[in-house]
């Protein structure tokens, strides 16, 4: 009785509860932000925009990029947290062009093949190997795209999903990817930012404290929003390489280990073409998280169903 009880548990239940941890995870990033903007702007350079010459000047300079900096972050967070990643439609089939272009591309274990569509899943033309064209979620009861996995916080399919981040309490995935990458990098220059801006504080930091020249508390903030920056950046810094390595070969997090198996991957159509896949072609807005209304309609791969693949690589 037991292990059947056993049996019939679903660990990947016990993952929903990283939903609860990201809320306190949006509070920590506020939290970071209030302090960062306390000791760069409120403690350190605001007072120095009306001292005059010089160092008024790099205090403006600091102020706007600052805010600017800051105004973008807080865009691209709020764009990863509310936009929808991508979800698989309803009983979801690919159209025959969509259909030859994945033809094998899925997996042939058959809890993941409908059961309903398994005789017209497979090629009909005589001659040919009989393999299955589109994948199956025996969670979702649903058909998976290309490149579709199942998320088990979320507790559905994700279109293109590159991982489930817990900072934004939201999957990441083709229509919320772009977003997160902006994000990321736009965290990476505050922080450097702030790291820089707040170093000569910081090294002046043990002199104030020891003739106590300054209040404890801004001594304390000053040494708290230094050393969250500092870590910040340096743990910023390898997320912003490694995924600049993946957009530039139209890799996901999740396909890294499948790409491995193969000499050439499919998707991998030259780094601009690999970029304009995530970014779109509308250079004004790559550095926002927008995309053009003419990308959405041209790039069936921004909405997540559809992916060109190498005309070399068999497919």
């Amino acid at each position: 009785m037991g292990m059947e009880c056993c049996r019939g548990a679903n660990p990947f239940r016990l993952c929903s509860g990283l939903k609860v941890l990201g809320y306190f995870m949006i509070l920590l990033v506020a939290s970071i932000i209030a302090v960062s903007y306390c000791a760069v702007i409120v403690i350190a350079w605001g007072p120095r925009l009306f001292v005059g010459g010089l160092v008024s000047v790099l205090a403006l300079a600091i102020v706007i990029v600052f805010h600017l900096l800051l105004a973008l972050l807080i865009w691209s967070y709020f764009m990863v947290v509310f936009v929808d990643p991508g979800s698989v439609p309803l009983n979801w089939r690919p159209t025959l062009e969509e259909e030859n272009l994945e033809i094998g591309s899925s997996v042939t274990l058959s809890d993941y093949v409908a059961p309903e569509t398994r005789a017209s899943a497979w090629p009909s033309s005589e001659g040919l190997e009989r393999r299955p064209t589109i994948g199956y979620c025996s969670r979702c009861h649903n058909s998976k795209p290309p490149r579709c996995h199942h998320c088990s916080v979320c507790q559905r399919c994700v279109l293109k999903m590159d991982h489930h981040c817990v900072w934004v309490v939201n999957c990441v995935g083709a229509r919320n990817y772009k977003c997160f990458l902006l994000f990321l990098l736009y965290t990476f220059l505050e922080t450097v930012l702030d790291a820089v801006a707040l170093l000569p504080r910081f090294v002046k930091f043990f002199g104030d404290a020891r003739n106590h020249n300054s209040s404890p508390g801004k001594l304390a903030l000053t040494f708290l929003a230094f050393v969250l920056n500092l870590a910040f950046a340096l743990s910023l810094l390898c997320f912003v390489v490694m995924h600049t390595s993946l957009v530039l070969s139209n890799t996901t997090t999740i396909e890294v280990h499948e790409k491995k198996k193969g000499a050439v991957w499919k998707y991998d159509l030259g780094k601009r073409r690999n970029f304009e896949q995530v970014f779109g072609t509308k250079k004004l807005l790559w550095f926002l998280p927008l995309y053009s209304q003419e990308d959405l309609e041209k790039m069936p791969a921004l909405q997540g169903l559809d992916f060109p693949t190498r005309p070399d690589v068999e497919t």
